[in-house]
């Protein structure tokens, strides 16, 4: 009878040692992969987003230009509206200079904007 309990034990322990080798690895490899399959999802529509929303977002001088260019202004136009000279503005639209506070508020008056709309989506 002993040597039953003994043998039943064994088996016990056996089976207790292949589950922790086996068992339980499968286990936590299937919880690893799963975690990162939500996390290459997850990435991937962080990236989708960054990418709207680069789209979206414009430099001041894209901005700048968009605006004259939509109201079918010259830079002539713009430049003797707020009394600064046609260079001043072509810098502005080029990006080698910015212009002040304000000449974008004048800037947003000629534009028919106000001034926010007019520095909604500038980076």
């Amino acid at each position: 009878m002993k040597l039953a309990a003994i043998e039943i034990v064994g088996m016990l322990l056996s089976f207790f040692i292949l589950a922790v080798a086996f068992v339980i690895p499968a286990v936590l490899m299937i919880l690893c992969i799963r975690a990162l399959w939500i996390y290459i999802k997850t990435h991937a529509k962080a990236q989708e987003v960054k990418k709207e929303t680069a789209a979206v977002r414009k430099t001041l001088s894209e901005t700048l230009k968009d605006h004259r260019t939509r109201c079918r202004m010259t830079q002539e136009f713009v430049a003797e509206s707020l009394g600064v000279s046609r260079q001043a503005v072509s810098k502005w639209e080029t990006g080698e200079s910015d212009p002040t506070m304000s000449n974008l508020v004048l800037l947003a008056k000629l534009y028919g904007v106000s001034l926010t709309e007019l520095l909604e989506n500038v980076i």
